[in-house]
């Protein structure tokens, strides 16, 4: 494929992997944009004719730009991705794209409007286990898929309640909202759309006005179920999405880091039951889903169908938040 020149809009930690994934394939970061000038400057400087601004809009309307990457905190996804759309760019904007479903929900009015590509960066399906998984499921490694079991969580640290995740003007949600949604894009990504949702959120340890923990129940079109916890009171880093189906098991544990080792665990059933035939693939080293994604985000510009996620996909899993927390509401209401 053409080169793409890109912008990066969020100079932070995801911003930076963004980069590093953009020029090991080749294209080239051509601007940076960032609230604080000097994070925009320290990341620029890392790539040769590289722009650094202070102002987004500086970037985005750039005549040598072709697509933008948005990484910034969750209050500035939506309307930095609307002024980019609105001026011809392509775009790959970080998760969940929004503070809520009706803030995303221009974007992709607009984006339809102004034919330019946005994905979403859903990063968690271009880990190798969850390709591997998807991969089974379509070839009927496990049957029919009947449920889907996940969890997700972190410990956080001290001072972790006065970050901005724990500000609903910043951030829009709480853990829901920042890992939660990782969850419910996986579980549509396996079972397809959602029918109804019931769940809760509650703030049980930090010292917050947003959950620090979210239950989800989904019922999805097809009749199958989702059942998921995320968890900022976890006390040690956990992945694990366990894949249901009438004549098998797939188990994804571990995201690499502090995490644990990648690994998928497929689990067959033998036409006698009994204990399953067990095979286990084991995914140490770099993580690898920034190029990953970001491949796929090129060939979505060129036109091709890949796994990455839509805006569509945001909605709905934002959707599917909103919710919980309108059902959370209802139920402190009437206490």
């Amino acid at each position: 494929m053409e080169e793409v020149r890109v912008a990066i809009v969020g100079c932070g930690l995801i911003g930076g992997k963004r980069a590093k994934s953009i020029a090991a394939l080749g294209h080239s970061v051509v601007a940076t944009a960032d609230a604080v000038p000097e994070r925009a400057l320290q990341l620029a400087k890392a790539y040769p004719g590289c722009a650094a601004s202070g102002d987004w809009r500086e970037v985005v309307t750039r005549a040598d730009v072709d697509a933008v990457i948005v990484a910034t905190i969750n209050d500035g996804l939506a309307p930095i991705t609307l002024g980019a759309v609105k001026a011809g760019k392509h775009v790959l904007v970080e998760k969940p794209a929004a503070r809520s479903a009706e803030e995303l929900r221009p974007v992709l009015a607009a984006a339809k409007h102004a034919g330019v590509t946005v994905r979403v960066g859903f990063n968690h399906r271009f880990h190798p286990a969850l390709i591997k998984a998807r991969e089974l499921v379509d070839a009927g490694a496990v049957g029919p898929l009947m449920f889907v079991r996940g969890r997700y969580g972190h410990g956080g640290r001290i001072g972790y309640d006065r970050e901005w995740r724990a500000n609903p003007a910043l951030a829009g949600g709480g853990e829901l909202l920042d890992q939660g949604v990782h969850l419910i894009d996986l579980t549509r990504w396996f079972l397809g759309d959602v029918a109804s949702v019931s769940g809760f959120a509650g703030t049980f340890f930090w010292d917050m006005p947003v959950e620090d923990n979210g239950f989800v129940c989904l019922q999805h079109t097809g009749g199958q179920v989702g059942w998921l916890h995320a968890s900022c009171s976890e006390w040690k880093n956990l992945f694990c999405l366990e894949i249901y189906g009438r004549t098998g098991k797939l188990q994804i544990d571990g995201l690499g880091g502090s995490y644990g080792v990648e690994r998928l665990a497929y689990y067959r059933m033998l036409p006698q039951m009994g204990p399953p035939e067990t095979t286990i693939w084991e995914y140490p080293g770099e993580d690898g889903s920034w190029v990953a994604e970001f491949r796929a985000f090129e060939s979505a510009i060129a036109g091709h169908k890949t796994i990455g996620a839509t805006l569509e996909d945001a909605v709905a899993a934002l959707d599917v938040v909103a919710s919980v927390y309108a059902q959370a509401t209802e139920k402190r209401q009437a206490a």
